[in-house]
């Protein structure tokens, strides 16, 4: 196991009718600025909740912040912020939603553009406002992160950055009973490879990491189809949400390497194709394990063994059996994962070449994935 030093500052409050908590947790003399999506905690029952347990607060309200939040619009809350003195940022909503507010946070102390910020990455030392979030759609663990991904439509990029952890952040799961079917088997497929980019890469680093890692996977398979199914099946909806949240807030990542290629890749077709994140991510992820098949050989030997209870004599053979296993999941979903599926082309794995070519870019738990293996993978999904 590597060295490491672990922290997260952020204060979880998990449960039924919890959004109430906030009225206490968020200090009185604070100007809030609450940031949404697009509007769906109106009819699910959000916005009232709110409403009551901010009624003794001043707060302002901004609305339309995106999936795959465009800098655009951040950077029309940031201005709102600076205008009205806000001095803390809530975020409504799912990871999208707080992932922008994180840029929000630290842009309205900033003087320049904040996609200066976003190219910077590394914004965990500077000064930013204290963000809470109440959360609504499982999936990018950003509840309990410090992380955030950011979208410049306009130059059709879409990078990662960090900065502060949510100080606190309140999950309640029956938020999730409106949800559409596409969302949430979007957010089961972006936590299953959350948990992928941090456990598929070498054996022997750390059994502790490696049960915990396998034990989110299982617990994703098993509960995908309650959480699809369309009831209000309020333990099936908590066991995801907690799940999503596990899966990326640095518990199954201590003391051991991590890849992250299949997110950098993924990032590129949400910014060329506009897919929804967790979507590409189950579109580049088998094409990453057969590509990368030599390297994570043993890995993807444990991972069937241990998760799908596949053994076999032939490794090449066995690992074909692992990756369509995994591929089934993905299909159990509802979700297309072919790229000429969901309008991408030889041009599309092109650019992307390119763009991976141009910023000298080498991702992977070895740094092997380059420009030309980004294209190997992705034609072997094409």
């Amino acid at each position: 196991m590597n060295n490491f030093i672990f922290q997260n500052p952020t204060k979880l409050i998990f449960g039924k009718d919890t959004i109430s908590s906030l009225s206490s947790e968020i200090p009185y003399d604070k100007r809030i600025l609450i940031t949404f999506g697009g509007g769906s905690v109106r009819s699910n029952g959000v916005y009232d909740q709110l409403k009551e347990a901010l009624k003794n607060h001043h707060y302002i309200e901004f609305w339309g912040i995106e999936a795959n939040p465009d800098i655009s619009t951040i950077r029309g809350a940031i201005e709102l912020g600076k205008r009205e003195k806000c001095d803390y940022i809530l975020a409504v909503g799912g990871g999208s939603v707080i992932d922008g507010s994180k840029l929000i946070a630290a842009g309205i102390l900033y003087d320049g553009d904040p996609w200066d910020i976003v190219l910077k990455r590394d914004w965990t030392k500077e000064k930013v406002l204290p963000l809470a979030s109440v959360l609504t759609l499982p999936a990018t663990g950003s509840e309990m992160n410090s992380g955030a991904v950011i979208s410049n439509r306009e130059k059709r990029e879409k990078f990662a950055f960090y900065s502060k952890h949510p100080i606190v952040s309140v999950l309640d799961p029956s938020t999730t009973f409106t949800l559409p079917k596409h969302q949430i088997a979007c957010g089961l497929a972006d936590t299953y490879i959350h948990v992928m980019e941090q456990y598929l890469t070498t054996i022997n680093q750390s059994p502790l990491m490696d049960r915990w890692s396998e034990s989110i996977l299982q617990t994703i398979i098993e509960i995908a189809p309650k959480a699809l199914n369309g009831k209000e099946d309020y333990d099936a909806m908590s066991t995801f949400m907690l799940s999503a949240t596990m899966a990326l807030n640095g518990f199954t990542s201590m003391g051991v390497t991590q890849d992250w290629a299949t997110h950098m890749i993924g990032h590129e077709i949400t910014a060329l194709l506009g897919l929804t994140h967790g979507h590409t991510l189950t579109i580049v992820l088998p094409g990453t394990m057969w590509v990368l098949r030599e390297e994570k050989g043993e890995k993807i030997l444990q991972y069937g063994k241990r998760v799908f209870g596949i053994d076999g004599d032939n490794k090449e053979e066995t690992i074909k059996e692992i990756i369509e296993k995994t591929k089934n999941f993905f299909k159990s979903l509802g979700l297309k994962i072919k790229l000429s599926e969901n309008g991408g082309d030889i041009s599309t794995i092109e650019e992307i070449s390119k763009r991976f070519r141009e910023r000298n870019a080498r991702y992977g738990e070895n740094r092997s994935v380059n420009s030309e293996i980004a294209k190997e993978i992705l034609l072997h999904v094409l």
